[in-house]
């Protein structure tokens, strides 16, 4: 009899450990908090700004500037800063105007017009106005511990884009979807300046506008996926398309994959430049 009882509640304790959303398969808890230590077998964790902006929006510098500390700001883990990727979304008159940006107006602002600034962490966190003295909201989404991971192998050549995006599990997820951006680097271009920074010059002559997103290689709001359980194989995604007639310089691609769970939030991102090889950042 007391055999057969231990047999009952280990067996109902094995049920627990493996239905909960939030509890890994070695049975522990993801902690994700910012200063969290890393928990074997967890991936490392990225925040996603979305900065929705314009050339001519002379308040959209003072996102651009806070963008530019995050990247200083931003490195609790060994310096890498690299724990932030952003994407700048432009429209409006603007020569990086995003034609396709309806869903994404939709999403975050439905009953409204777009107006500019606005920016997101995670896709539905809105950004402290005067993001600059917000950095630490920007920091305290980062983690040593997520339970997915994405490791991407990039080739641009022959006006041609070879993405394969990879996704592996450490604890089951459902209802979640993979968005895929192309974005461009090093595009010089005037921005207008109503702000005290980049020295309050108005407009800033040849600023370097980064991370412009020229093109979604999946729906904008998420391509389904399925097989997304511990111990399944990694997902492999693969793309095989032209580069985007608007992209000025294949070189300066670089692409942003990322996981959102049903509601939009992003669970994990990650950013690789054009020809480039990443392994899973899974702690040991």
């Amino acid at each position: 009899m007391k055999k057969g009882r231990f047999l009952f509640l280990l067996l109902a304790l094995m049920l627990v450990v493996s239905c909960g959303d939030t509890v890994v398969h070695y049975n522990q808890l993801v902690d994700d908090s910012v200063d969290a230590p890393a928990s074997s077998g967890l991936f490392k964790k990225h925040v996603l700004i979305e900065d929705y902006t314009g050339t001519w929006c002379g308040y959209c510098a003072r996102v651009a500037y806070a963008i530019e500390r995050v990247f200083v700001e931003v490195d609790p883990f060994d310096n890498q800063a690299d724990r932030a990727i952003a994407v700048a979304i432009h429209s409006g008159n603007d020569p990086y105007n995003f034609t396709n940006i309806l869903p994404l107006k939709n999403l975050i602002s439905p009953n409204s017009a777009l107006g500019l600034p606005q920016s997101r962490l995670n896709r539905t966190i809105v950004w402290e106005e005067n993001e600059a003295d917000h950095i630490a909201q920007v920091k305290n989404l980062s983690s040593n511990n997520c339970g997915l991971g994405i490791a991407m192998t990039s080739t641009v050549a022959d006006n041609t884009i070879d993405l394969k995006v990879n996704i592996k599990f450490a604890e089951n997820y459902s209802n979640i979807k993979l968005v895929v951006y192309a974005v461009e680097n090093h595009l010089i271009y005037d921005q207008r300046n109503y702000t005290n920074y980049f020295n309050a010059q108005n407009p800033i002559p040849g600023f370097e506008h980064n991370h412009v997103l020229r093109a979604g290689l999946t729906d904008l709001l998420g391509d389904p996926l399925t097989g997304t359980l511990y111990g399944a194989p990694p997902i492999e995604k693969s793309f095989n398309v032209p580069v985007p007639a608007n992209v000025s310089n294949p070189n300066n691609l670089s692409f942003v994959a990322f996981v959102v769970d049903e509601n939009n939030l992003v669970i994990n991102a990650r950013l690789i430049n054009a020809n480039e090889t990443q392994a899973f950042e899974q702690n040991p």
